[in-house]
């Protein structure tokens, strides 16, 4: 089993006769940065909640190095996540935030000034988090991701929020990460971003595969991404 490899197999997810997640298959391997694409509720967000044990899967399933998520010994460690920045209590300090993270993974605390600097926040590691713009959540969350030295990333829209300089700085950092070997899954709907950061993509909608493949091979001689990706919905749209 290769280091930070993500596999899901089979995936379902069901609620009643709807399948959120329908016999869903790919690999994520490290060293790359992998889109992942599909318009709204083709199932992208519940697939990464069931890779990180946050949901259970109808049948089928989801491992980290071989092995579920909730098997993970001190799971920060090993995994990073970035699902939904605004899910932080406003009352807390952002350095506050880290710390009690930091505590329940045994991570030394002093990791998180270091982190705060790397995202742009050394300033505001004292500020309470309810005074945060939408961009400072996305860059704490961040940092929470990568408080353990995780081999595995995992972002779901981490460029919500951010003006052009800092998508421009999540897009060298997110190049850097993987460039030390790390495995980088980007779920995003901003394609022209997607277009200059993968280097691989999955494409779901209605929560079936539709490409794993090179971003190279994906899109198509004198098309843009989005136009390639729009096809490839129509195409599959029920």
């Amino acid at each position: 089993m290769v280091t930070g490899m993500i596999e899901v197999i089979g995936l379902t997810r069901r609620f009643r006769r709807h399948a959120a997640v329908d016999d869903l298959s790919f690999t994520v391997t490290p060293g790359k940065i992998t889109g992942f694409l599909g318009p709204n509720g083709a199932g992208k967000t519940m697939t990464m909640r069931i890779i990180l044990g946050l949901d259970r899967p109808t049948s089928g399933r989801a491992t980290v190095n071989g092995v579920p998520y909730r098997t993970l010994d001190r799971p920060l460690t090993h995994v990073g996540a970035l699902l939904d920045a605004s899910a932080m209590q406003g009352g807390r300090r952002g350095e506050q935030h880290l710390w009690w993270l930091a505590r329940s993974n045994g991570i030394s605390r002093t990791r998180i000034g270091g982190l705060l600097e790397l995202v742009g926040l050394a300033g505001a590691g004292r500020t309470r988090m309810g005074g945060f713009s939408l961009g400072m959540k996305q860059r704490l969350g961040l940092a929470a991701a990568l408080l353990g030295d995780p081999e595995v990333l995992l972002l779901d829209e981490p460029l919500n929020g951010l003006d052009p300089e800092g998508i421009r700085w999540m897009r060298g950092l997110l190049k850097s990460l993987a460039a030390e070997g790390r495995t980088v899954l980007v779920s995003s709907h901003l394609m022209h971003e997607m277009a200059v950061t993968a280097d691989h993509l999955i494409v779901i909608g209605r929560g079936r595969l539709l490409a794993d493949t090179e971003i190279t091979r994906f899109v198509r001689p004198g098309m843009s991404l989005e136009d390639t990706f729009m096809q490839v919905i129509e195409r599959n749209a029920p």
